[in-house]
């Protein structure tokens, strides 16, 4: 019994030997790696992944055109004498068609060197520049500032004059109950209120947004 027992005791000793032997061997091969050896091995992993990543300029040029068509909708450039935009097909409320007789143009090709590249090659408005379901259109300046001053200046001018007939009546009510000695209500006028109505120059839409 008493061999026995020591005969276990000593083979669980040795196993713990050999397993402290396995570990020293193990961390001392991690050691062997000096830190400048570490260093080299990552800077070579970095010249290996920087390679990867290289492009050619036919690749960047196509990275570039994604850029442009892919979620947002390339600035068209300026031309001369128009309000250029772009206008949807999709949309049976305000149709293209709507928008020609309005005046507005398809942008051709022609119109902005350099856009070969976004010139729809099929379809009705094939020649013009496009992108999906999007096309270029330009407007005559004198029209855009005619349609922009009826939109953005008579008609806010004429419900400001709305507004303010109803304030000149709830004002002259007031001030009758006041003289009367009644204590009617409180009436009080708050800034920018009285301006309301008032003919401004809203002066010229194009040359707010660099269009001449």
């Amino acid at each position: 019994m008493v061999d026995s027992r020591i005969g276990k005791s000593s083979g669980s000793q040795s196993s713990k030997k050999k397993a402290k032997t396995t570990i020293k061997k193990t961390t001392a091969g991690r050691n062997e790696r000096t830190p400048s050896q570490a260093r080299r091995s990552r800077a070579s992993d970095d010249r290996d992944g920087a390679q990867n990543r290289e492009l050619t300029d036919a690749a960047r040029l196509d990275e570039f055109r994604k850029t442009l068509f892919q979620s947002v909708l390339p600035d068209l450039p300026p031309i001369r004498g128009y309000h250029v935009c772009w206008l949807t097909t999709t949309n049976p409320r305000d149709s293209i068609a709507g928008r020609i007789r309005l005046g507005y143009e398809p942008v051709q090709q022609n119109d902005v060197p350099g856009w070969e590249h976004a010139s729809l090659k099929t379809g009705e408005y094939q020649g013009c520049i496009g992108v999906n379901e999007m096309v270029a259109f330009k407007l005559p300046i004198h029209l855009y500032e005619m349609y922009m001053r009826e939109a953005h200046h008579n008609q806010p001018l004429e419900e400001e004059g709305k507004l303010s007939s109803v304030i000149d009546v709830i004002r002259e009510q007031a001030e009758s109950a006041a003289k009367s000695g009644s204590r009617g209500i409180k009436f009080e006028v708050e800034e920018g209120t009285e301006e309301l109505g008032q003919v401004r120059d809203p002066g010229s839409f194009a040359e707010q947004i660099g269009e001449y």
